[in-house]
């Protein structure tokens, strides 16, 4: 009896690594079948995450799919969609997180492989844009602002917080010269805001610095400093008669001015609009001449709530329409925090999302709201934005101190 009873125990332990053995492959088994079957999405056979494009949403009829593909499938303007299974229709505002897909990927987290760094981050729809190529990055642009384009000659100009504020790239991305020394002097740029090239090749900066808008030509040479006139000079951007634009994000006003720019006169500064909330970006469209504002309204009393609003005149100032995070909430499933705005060839209003680190089409003014997105991945914190001739899209991206082009997919 004693020696029966010795050998239990051991025959217990060789009996228990077997039965650890025979459980362990049947439990990596039914990870793994829950990681196709439930944690990946079924139209782009992404795995779902916790962040903003891959997170898993529920539609109105129970099926769950990643939100960029809630993006991608939602009509450009109504933001409609069917299910890719059983095509009953709905809204993008009508989807919700999947609490327990979210818990099930938390709770699976430490037995899933990692997600391939390769895979594409959402589904390319019609109209998706790209990243071709980057150019600038850490040490040759520090914390950037402003981004414009020199019709004229293709270079691209970026202001930036290093020593020299103004950095010329050719149209390739490479470094032509710089200028515009940091320092305390008059003619120096303290803190650059915004820039814009005109059409005679004069760069225009805003400098929150001493509140001023100054003009270089081509080469650096400083040929017109506007002090006195702004609170706090914000966005610029050029019209096509040569004349620039000018928000006052203290003062909550838009400007044009009207400058000579070979002799470095200014002839006259209109204020075109006041009763703006804290303005600061400003583009104006080349296909209608309308003019685009973007707003920073204050937040709610009580409320936390960041909210950007876009509002749209025609050149001669007559209102047309605007869009806010909360109007764009109710057509799109997560928060939109616009950063910058332009124009594209056709005249829709485009705008980068910070909140998404995408970037947006609302559609033409006179059709708000509409969304359809043109970029969700390969952007950290896009600030700025413009196009090409060649119909590219150039996006200054802060976070990656770069420009990224991108073109049609």
């Amino acid at each position: 009896m004693s020696a029966a009873w010795g050998r239990c125990p051991g025959w217990r332990r060789r009996a228990g690594d077997a039965g650890g053995a025979r459980c362990g492959q049947p439990l990596r088994e039914l990870v793994r079948e829950a990681e196709i079957s439930l944690l990946e999405c079924k139209v782009c056979f992404e795995r779902f995450g916790p962040g903003q494009q891959r997170r898993p949403r529920n539609l109105p009829c129970g099926h769950v799919v990643c939100l960029a593909c809630v993006a991608a499938l939602a009509h450009p303007r109504t933001l409609a969609l069917e299910c890719p299974f059983c095509r009953r229709g709905c809204r993008g505002s009508d989807t919700s997180d999947c609490l327990p897909v979210l818990h099930l990927l938390e709770l699976l987290s430490p037995a899933l492989p990692p997600a391939p760094a390769t895979s594409p981050a959402v589904p390319c729809a019609p109209g998706t844009l790209t990243c071709r190529h980057a150019f600038g990055g850490w040490g040759t642009l520090v914390n950037p602002t402003g981004l414009a384009l020199c019709r004229k000659t293709g270079r691209i100009v970026v202001v930036h917080d290093g020593q020299r504020r103004v950095k010329v790239f050719d149209s390739e991305g490479g470094c032509a010269h710089q200028f515009g020394e940091k320092g305390e002097s008059a003619q120096d740029i303290r803190y650059p805001l915004d820039v814009t090239v005109t059409n005679d090749c004069h760069v225009v900066v805003s400098d929150a610095g001493d509140r001023s808008i100054k003009v270089f030509d081509f080469f650096g040479h400083v040929k017109l400093l506007i002090g006195g006139q702004f609170s706090l000079p914000w966005g610029v951007d050029t019209t096509p008669q040569n004349e620039i634009l000018v928000t006052d994000a203290e003062a909550g006003s838009l400007h044009i001015l009207k400058v000579d720019f070979p002799e470095g006169n200014l002839r006259r500064i209109e204020k075109m609009c006041a009763h703006l909330c804290s303005p600061r970006g400003v583009a104006v469209s080349w296909h209608t001449g309308a003019i685009a504002v973007l707003e920073h309204p204050p937040a709610a009393e009580g409320t936390q709530t960041c909210s950007t609003r876009v509002k749209v005149f025609s050149a001669t100032m007559q209102f047309i329409g605007q869009v806010d995070s909360f109007g764009l909430s109710l057509f799109f499933p997560s928060k939109i925090t616009a950063s910058a705005v332009t124009f594209d060839p056709q005249g829709n209003v485009i705008v980068t999302d910070t909140s998404s680190q995408a970037v947006l089409c609302l559609g033409k003014p006179e059709e708000f709201p509409g969304l359809k997105p043109l970029i969700t991945q390969d952007l950290s914190h896009p600030v700025a934005l413009v196009y090409t001739k060649e119909n590219s899209l150039l996006v200054l991206d802060t976070a990656a101190h770069s420009v990224k082009v991108f073109k049609a997919y």
